[in-house]
């Protein structure tokens, strides 16, 4: 499609401040007045505000038309790669699968019978299990000895054969005495024998997973295992059932992809050290390290250790360098750096290693993820982890990884020493994998501690060469001016206070934690406000409701058969669920019409009566009136459908708030998320989800309601209507193009935050440019959405679920594939406890639509998602537009914080500012060093304090270390290794100036670079006005005819004259870094030397260092 010059400027951007209300909301026939052909309403000329020319709403018709005209057959390949989505019809939700061995309880320690690693902690488990009557709804897997060949693959033969000699002895002194050359670990005559029974047990679950007999499964095993270690025996660890697991599932099942998350409060360091050159396996480790002084305190438990070899990037350590660390600390570490890393990973099997040992009154802590590792010692109470995670907060974190392989998670248990904290955090585990709804949280969510906000800034920046989802952080140049804002760079440190010196002999008695009677009173207070009263609510039969009407397709337009708001949208999505057998697993209510009074919770009077009016009018009526409204066409039977849309979504908000059923779906139209509350707009009459939002909280009580809309369009309507409401959180993901995508106004950008007592309640996601697909969008849900919603902690979750962000939608322009849908919808399952309603909205791809719902139906019904691509990331303009939220938005959002903090000042940008990162002269003196010091003295003054504590000062032992970094070249979907240097070096190169990591990865070549010419032999002058405003304040050079203009965020004349021109290559006098509007990318490329050094030897009066 080609358009004259002329045609670039678009209809204007509407600027909704709250003083044009009555404007921006009432209706204005066709031709009256207002504003001259390509003027705003101030009579100024429109701005540009993006480089490609934008298509009308009707050129967008269009395009569907001759889309709609052609057979399907035809258009299957370029609109409907929908391959994934077909391959999960007829995948349902399987069976989870339990192993344990009461047995398991006869290892004991003879001589120390306080000893905590005791068997009460499965005895306690197993009897919480049947009190929530979890064990009789798993598939039981009969435990078994793990065999020598087995043992052999991770273990060395003494290892083993040491073990075996315990086997029957009955002089307890020898015992001792043998357990006593090992750090933390008491011996049993029976523990050989159990051993091999916890190892045997692990490896068959896991197997039971990856054949298909259970969907997913828990293993209730002691001894636990990651800390064993090929030749070494270690706390209370022989056997690492984990990583033996894990290593058949490598050969025997070849496997390439294994996610191990370990969030027991002690370092897997066994798991770690069998995979730490092995790219096949990511482990992941969240706990406690205090610089090395908590047990076991390795230094190869610090964030620096990656990985080595090809194994570079796939090991992860999140050290704890403080106790107390609560939700809102693991939830950070989850969606900040876990999840993100997860999807990019693409894993086929997670296994926990999950201790229990983090939660609230646990002495101990230590996390392991998928294979889950799975200690409970970090949760409340537990007198080894002194941390406070709540035995409900486990359950979300399980639900979040079932999003992953298919599925298949095998969770392991592990630690955890505060036995009813214990107890209740694995039970919980095991309702999660049964497909029991989360349970809500009861403690409000806070801002991550600055503990916790620092180890993961630390491990981002040293992961950041590895892993894509991680270039939005942005990297730091030490030399890098920060305006007086050095709050924002963040410049990792080490420090290692541990002891590693190991004794020749380990104390085997009275060598733990031990809490006062009070502390235990306290915890025991606190569990029993935590801990269920009763059995979840299973929702077995009753999962999802439906509502659907045939005579909603009775709205269709007069005027044009192919409009894309069409009755087949509706029509075909039910016939998807009816063929996917979503509708016979599912409850179908019964439709019914919305009342005045319903429809008056949200629109006015005289709306509703002029809707209900046009039943009467003739068809040349309706296509008058249908003239004086934004993109609406009306029919006869219009508002009877209109009103069956609305008061069918009230069916559902029935079912589901009063327990009914978990979740629901409104396959209903007209959408409605654009209807104001006084007209109609945007193919939208009566506004659904608003409706539906209102009557929640005034006829069930809700207190708390979340809206996503991810329609393509921002839900203009839905914004206007709760905007000064803090009960509503209303979240909109959209494409914005600069204010020109409909509905074309300023409202949708990311600086509107709601008003009065709703300020912060409205969060607009714009994206600034078409193609967004499933990267951008998992980005904007995990890393800025998910944070927001569970700190806001929803009763309800309403979805404005358009299509129209699809891939093949007419429409949108984008990329998203039903499959992502599922998998947003899956993730936000965890809120609410389970209370999420989808509604359909807009999209306009028959086919498209039909899958993307039902990805979304499958999700709400537990069946395993189809995996994302592998190397999932989002991409620049994404970066910018997230970093944008955050940047409003942390200030009423405290969970934005660690995000915030780990944005590069060059990366951040706000409204009417611009991207400034000059060079600097480092002999001048600095202006953020005292005392003429240069960059280089502060740096390495900074450095020399990373040696790791000083004599006299506490610490216990000393060493030089490297953070290892690597290139960033390649970094897809995992590690990429290349050379090695040690974050001294790195940190001196960059303030040398060499080439550093970019915060937005720029081209290496673009097809304009042919159109740059020549510097004029005049040079450049870097402190030129604007040729057209004379603004100084952001200004670049046209590199095709060398006019200086200024930029987007002052009057956007550069702007203009590439489009005007089709002049794309220019170069920021601000920072020299160039742009290619066209491209919508910057450029590094050895042409754009010369004029890069003109520009540099005007500005700074000398040429570039090393050029």
């Amino acid at each position: 499609m080609t358009e004259d010059k002329e045609n670039v400027l678009q209809p204007q951007r509407k600027n909704s401040g709250k003083g044009a209300r009555a404007r921006r909301r009432g209706s204005v026939p066709a031709g009256a007045g207002g504003a001259k052909e390509g003027e705003g309403e101030t009579g100024k000329p429109r701005r540009l505000a993006g480089i490609r020319p934008r298509i009308s709403i009707e050129e967008l018709r269009n395009a569907y038309k001759r889309q709609a005209s052609t057979p399907q057959e035809e258009i299957l390949p370029m609109f409907d790669p929908m391959a994934k989505a077909q391959e999960s019809k007829g995948v349902t939700r399987g069976r989870t699968g339990l192993v344990y061995d009461e047995r398991m309880a006869e290892h004991r320690c003879l001589w120390d019978a306080n000893y905590p690693e005791c068997p009460e902690r499965l005895t306690h488990t197993l009897e919480r299990c049947r009190q929530l009557r979890l064990i009789e709804r798993c598939e039981p897997i009969l435990p078994r000895s793990a065999t020598e060949d087995e043992i052999l693959k991770s273990h060395s033969r003494s290892h083993l054969y040491l073990l075996w000699s315990t086997k029957d002895e009955k002089n307890e002194e020898k015992l001792e005495n043998i357990s006593s050359h090992f750090d933390s670990i008491y011996i049993h005559p029976e523990t050989y024998e159990l051993a091999l029974l916890a190892a045997g047990s692990t490896i068959d679950l896991v197997d039971a997973i990856m054949a298909g007999k259970i969907q997913n499964g828990m293993a209730l095993i002691r001894p636990p295992g990651h800390h064993a270690m090929k030749t070494e025996f270690c706390g209370y660890c022989f056997f690492n059932n984990v990583a033996l697991a894990a290593q058949v599932a490598l050969e025997k099942l070849k496997l390439s992809r294994i996610l191990i998350v370990d969030w027991d409060v002690h370092h897997g360091q066994g798991t770690q050290q069998m995979f730490y050159e092995d790219p096949r396996v990511l482990y992941f480790s969240i706990h406690r390290y205090e610089n090395g002084t908590f047990w076991p305190e390795l230094r190869e438990s610090d964030y620096d250790n990656v990985g080595a070899g090809q194994g570079r990037g796939f090991n992860f350590n999140v050290p704890l360098n403080k106790t107390q660390m609560r939700n809102e600390d693991y939830l950070a570490v989850f969606h900040q750096v876990l999840l993100p890393v997860a999807y990019e990973f693409s894993p086929e099997l997670v296994i926990v290693s999950a201790g229990y040992d983090a939660a609230v009154g646990c002495p101990e802590f230590d996390p392991e993820l998928v294979l889950v590792s799975s200690g409970y010692d970090a949760a409340v109470g537990d007198e080894k982890g002194e941390m406070e995670i709540t035995p409900a907060f486990y359950a979300h974190l399980t639900s979040s990884l079932m999003a992953l392989a298919n599925g298949r998670v095998a969770v392991i248990f592990e630690g955890g020493y505060c036995l009813e904290s214990l107890a209740e955090g694995a039970a919980l585990t095991l309702s999660a994998l049964l497909g029991d709804p989360c349970p809500k949280l009861l403690d409000p969510i806070f801002k991550p501690s600055l503990s916790m906000c620092e180890s993961l800034l630390n491990l981002i920046y040293v992961q950041r060469p590895y892993w894509k989802c991680f270039q939005y952080q942005g990297s730091f140049s030490v030399h890098e001016k920060t305006n007086g804002d050095t709050g924002e760079r963040h410049i990792p440190t080490l420090s290692y206070l541990g002891n590693a010196t190991k004794p020749l002999k380990y104390e085997t008695r009275n060598c733990y934690p031990v809490q006062s009677q009070e502390v235990k009173e306290k915890i025991k207070l606190q569990l029993v406000r935590l801990k269920q009263d009763k059995p979840p609510q299973m929702f077995e039969n009753n999962r999802l409701c439906l509502v659907y009407d045939e005579a909603m397709s009775n709205h269709h337009s007069l005027s044009e058969k192919e409009h894309p708001e069409r009755p087949e949208r509706t029509e075909r999505i039910w016939k998807s669920l009816k063929q996917f057998g979503i509708i016979e697993r599912a409850t179908v209510l019964q439709s019914r019409h919305a009342t005045q009074q319903e429809l008056e919770l949200i629109h006015t009077h005289e709306h509703v009566n002029l809707m209900a009016s046009t039943s009467a009018l003739s068809e040349n009526e309706l296509l008058s009136m249908q003239d004086n409204y934004k993109s609406i066409y009306l029919h006869p039977k219009s508002n009877e459908a209109a009103l069956l849309a609305a008061g069918s979504l009230l069916q559902v908000i029935d079912d589901v708030c009063s327990n009914k059923s978990l979740s629901g779906i409104g396959v209903i139209r007209p959408p409605g998320h654009h209807a104001e509350q006084d007209h109609p707009h945007g193919f939208c009459l009566y506004n659904n989800v608003a409706i539906a939002a209102k009557y929640a909280i005034t006829h069930h009580g809700c207190e708390r309601v979340l809206i996503l809309d991810w329609d393509v369009h921002h839900g203009n309507g839905v914004q206007h209507a709760f905007e000064a409401d803090p009960k509503v959180l209303y979240i909109s993901i959209h494409r914005y193009d600069h204010g020109l995508f409909f509905p074309s106004s300023e409202d949708a950008n990311y600086d509107q935050v709601g008003s009065g007592d709703g300020e912060g309640y409205t969060v607009n996601i714009p994206w600034n440019k078409g193609g967004m697909g499933d990267g951008d969008y998992m980005a904007a849900m995990i890393e800025v959405i998910l944070p927001i919603a569970y700190q806001f902690n929803p009763e309800l979750v309403l979805i404005s679920a358009g299509f129209d962000a699809a891939v093949g939608d007419p429409l949108g322009g984008c990329k998203v594939s039903p499959e992502c849908y599922g998998h947003m919808t899956k993730l936000l399952s965890c809120l609410a406890g389970g209370r999420v309603i989808v509604a359909l909205e807009g999209g306009y791809n028959l086919n498209t639509i039909s899958y993307c719902m039902t990805m979304c139906a499958k999700a709400l019904l537990g069946d395993p998602l189809i995996p994302l691509s592998q190397g999932l990331a989002a991409c620049p303009s994404a970066c910018e537009s997230l970093n944008n939220v955050v940047s409003v938005h942390q200030k009423f959002w405290s969970a934005l914080d660690l995000k915030s903090k780990g944005m590069s000042p060059s990366s951040r940008k706000s409204k009417k500012t611009t991207k400034q990162s000059p060079s600097v002269d480092l002999a001048d003196k600095s202006p953020d060093t005292p005392d003429g010091k240069t960059g280089l003295d502060e740096l390495t003054s900074t450095l020399s304090q990373l040696s790791l504590g000083k004599e006299g000062e506490g610490a216990k032992s000393m060493e030089v270390v490297d953070v290892k970094m690597e290139e960033e070249d390649g970094a897809v979907g995992g590690a990429c290794a290349t050379s090695a240097e040690g974050l001294n070096t790195f940190l001196l190169t960059e303030l040398a100036g060499s080439e550093s990591m970019y915060a937005v990865v720029p081209l290496q070549w673009c097809p304009h670079l042919e159109s740059v010419k020549p510097v004029p032999k005049n040079s450049l002058d870097a402190f030129s006005p604007c040729e057209e405003c004379k603004d100084l304040s952001e200004n670049w050079v046209c590199l095709t005819c060398y006019k200086v203009l200024c930029g987007r965020f002052v009057n956007e004349h550069m702007l203009m004259h590439g489009v005007t021109e089709e002049h794309y290559m220019v170069l920021s006098y601000a920072d020299l870094s160039v742009w290619c509007y066209s491209c919508d990318s910057y450029i590094h490329h050895e042409i754009l030397l010369e004029a890069k050094r003109a520009a540099h030897i005007s500005k700074f009066g000398e040429d570039i260092p090393g050029s």
